[in-house]
């Protein structure tokens, strides 16, 4: 297990941190001390300019931060879903892009060692080290949160597999090195198909037939390399296949539930530095001969914040709980998901409004933090889909 570093006296605490156990305060410190030396200095750059940071990359894989989720005997910290919610939350703190980059290799070390076989788990201590930059394929461009409609085909032949299809939205497709592709393995769509039908590749992200496009021009969360990949006759080996054949898209919806928390934390952490930045902002912006703290519109508007904020990150460590605990949470999920990305829509853009005219300039944080969480009312199942699984559970606890 790494050595995180043990916390400094006094730092900015809430009243949650107290209930941390000393591993996980001794995380938390690691990971604020990370995020505000190396990626705070650099996040209006990697925004800027658009590109991918290898070095800040490699300096969460350094750290060991990569392999926080991971059970200890794969390689990993053993600090399971609790633990990557709190550096996602510190992380995205300074940078949501960041924060996303650091959860694509918590997520694939994961995937592999619950679901892969030996040659499979043999890339996880690459993808721990930051040596091998991991990306999943599943969206394509008619299907996003419809996992079981997806087109993209896996035939068998002699020497293994053929896949061919397009895949959109792939974070990381323009450096991955180990490629996971979600393909029809077995019917086709439709009657007899849909999701009985769908296997999990591990591709070598430079393989022959394997086409990237271009970045893609996003409104936010820029510096992920995402694109468009094609797969034009790609061969695979019959050992390419990651967990049972035509049985992932029960793999890929047990992800998501560990996705969603995480993508619920990368919220989670730019709601707190929108809120954050509001609260020193009105401490020292002057209206009409005071302070603007002092009006109860603003006083208003920051007690929602505080608020909302403190129940979001009640929800997303009671569901990690659950998950570390082995418990289904696909409703707990969901809830955090649905709860607060919706939440930090609002209140970044109320932190925006609490900064005026300056909130809408690049030289302010919050105009960054504005474009950047817009996305995760989308990413790993819009939150109409978030409504949807959380009353299908409801029905299945009340039947």
């Amino acid at each position: 297990m790494p050595a995180f570093s043990p916390p400094t006296p006094n730092p900015p605490e809430n009243p949650m941190h107290r209930f941390y156990t000393e591993d996980q305060a001794a995380l938390r410190e690691t990971a604020r001390r990370f995020a505000e030396r190396e990626v705070l200095p650099r996040a209006a750059a990697i925004d800027r300019e658009d590109r991918f940071d290898r070095g800040l990359y490699k300096g969460m894989a350094d750290l060991g931060l990569f392999g926080v989720a991971l059970r200890e005997e794969a390689g990993g910290a053993g600090m399971g879903a609790t633990g990557a919610c709190i550096v996602m939350e510190e992380i995205a703190r300074c940078s949501g892009a960041v924060g996303n980059a650091f959860a694509i290799p918590v997520e694939a070390a994961l995937f592999l060692d619950h679901h892969g076989n030996e040659r499979h788990k043999a890339m996880i201590p690459g993808i721990l080290a930051g040596d091998i930059i991991p990306a999943t394929a599943v969206t394509e461009p008619d299907h996003g949160s419809d996992v079981a409609g997806l087109r993209t085909t896996a035939k068998r032949d002699a020497d293994g597999w053929v896949l061919n299809g397009t895949k959109a939205w792939v974070t990381f497709g323009n450096v991955v090195d180990a490629l996971m592709v979600f393909a029809r393995s077995g019917a086709e769509s439709g009657p007899g198909g849909g999701h009985k039908a769908i296997s999990c590749f591990l591709l070598d992200g430079k393989a022959p037939g394997i086409h990237r496009g271009k970045n893609e021009e996003l409104l936010g969360m820029h510096g992920l390399e995402d694109c468009m990949i094609t797969l034009d006759g790609v061969r695979a080996p019959a050992d390419a296949v990651v967990g049972p054949e035509n049985g992932a898209f029960k793999m890929a919806m047990g992800n998501f539930n560990f996705s969603r928390l995480m993508m619920s934390a990368m919220a989670l952490g730019m709601a707190q530095a929108a809120f954050e930045d509001a609260v020193a902002y009105a401490k020292t912006r002057k209206q009409f001969g005071t302070a603007i703290i002092n009006h109860q519109a603003i006083q208003f508007m920051i007690a929602d914040m505080s608020t909302d904020i403190a129940a979001a990150r009640m929800l997303i460590h009671h569901a990690a709980r659950l998950y570390d605990a082995g418990m289904p949470i696909a409703k707990e999920a969901a809830q955090a998901k649905l709860f607060t990305t919706d939440m930090a829509v609002k209140h970044v853009s109320n932190a925006l409004q609490i900064h005026g005219g300056n909130g809408y300039s690049r030289e302010y944080r919050v105009e960054r933090l504005f474009r950047d969480v817009r996305l995760a009312q989308i990413y790993e199942g819009t939150n109409q889909i978030q409504r949807m699984i959380i009353a299908r559970q409801v029905e299945k606890e009340t039947a």
